[in-house]
């Protein structure tokens, strides 16, 4: 198996996005990428209001949770403003909202949680037994399976991405049989991991969003390239289990075991390679079917 060549500009690139200016106690400015137009990625800024929050908190504590609404799509033309209300500071934990706003509108709301670190009793699930990444192939070597096939579909398994990700399978957003909604994918950032922990865990947030939702499509056997679909993430919850390993591979394991009415729910674990668990995320989004419109014709973001 050959590894696409490393992009180490595109891990700086999204190590800024992370970095933000701090304006005033408290209150913050989200970079955007350069030359973008489209809507912002919603891993983006709930990552980014995740680091806002980390920013007002003292000492050792890390986050534990952090639950996210998306209200309004955010345009990555304009920078987004996080203002954090420290809600509580305790001995072991402290708690923060934040305010996303663009323009004058609030585009995310989100409620973290920190601790300080401390020893516990221990227990997980099993790590599924699966591939190893270094027999998949890379989103881009896939891309020539589909290029005669759905154009828009290849262009998105091509674009550049700070992240090297290999499907066990066909990916769950590609799907054109109904199966079983459970999707699993090896991920890797490609370029060197910040030493950082609260970096690290924003980082793994940003991430976090990518196709989680996807599973909810296999029982139903939708492409998302080849129907006319509305999707969107309506809110976001997520646990931090322990120090985030990017210098290694990461498998992101999803499942779906609900959709209905327009929306679709998926359930998420970072699994280490050596099988710990890292990380569990829930999301419930928009899977709504509009037979009304064309097919897609813009290439959504790849993180």
């Amino acid at each position: 198996m050959i590894d696409r060549p490393s992009t180490p500009d595109l891990t700086a690139e999204l190590v800024t996005l992370l970095d933000l200016e701090q304006l005033d106690t408290d209150l913050f400015r989200g970079h955007q990428r350069p030359g973008a137009s489209a809507r912002v990625f919603g891993g983006q800024v709930a990552a980014q209001a995740l680091m806002a929050a980390q920013r007002s908190v003292d000492g050792p504590a890390v986050a534990h949770s952090m639950h996210a609404y998306f209200l309004r799509a955010g345009a990555e033309t304009h920078p987004i403003i996080f203002r954090v209300d420290r809600d509580f500071d305790g001995r072991s934990f402290a708690n923060r909202r934040v305010t996303a706003s663009q323009r004058g509108a609030t585009i995310l709301t989100l409620a973290a949680s920190f601790q300080r670190p401390e020893a516990g009793l221990e227990h997980a699930a099993a790590m599924p037994d699966l591939p190893p990444p270094e027999a998949l192939r890379s989103l881009d070597l896939l891309a020539g399976d589909y290029a005669d096939r759905s154009a828009q579909a290849a262009a998105f398994l091509r674009r550049p991405s700070a992240f090297d990700i290999r499907p066990c399978g066909v990916p769950a957003f590609l799907q054109t049989e109904p199966g079983a909604p459970v999707s699993h994918v090896w991920i890797r950032l490609r370029g060197r991991a910040p030493a950082d922990p609260a970096l690290r865990r924003g980082i793994l947030a940003y991430l976090s969003d990518y196709a989680l939702l996807s599973a909810s499509l296999i029982p139903h056997g939708v492409n998302m390239f080849d129907r006319s679909m509305q999707t969107a993430s309506l809110d976001h919850a997520m646990w931090f289990h322990e120090e985030v390993p990017l210098d290694d591979w990461l498998l992101y394991s999803s499942e779906s075991p609900w959709s209905g009415h327009g929306r679709g729910i998926g359930r998420g674990v970072f699994h280490s390679r050596d099988g710990r668990a890292i990380a569990h995320v829930t999301q419930e989004g928009l899977i709504r079917l509009r037979p009304d419109l064309a097919p897609r014709t813009t290439i959504p973001h790849m993180p």
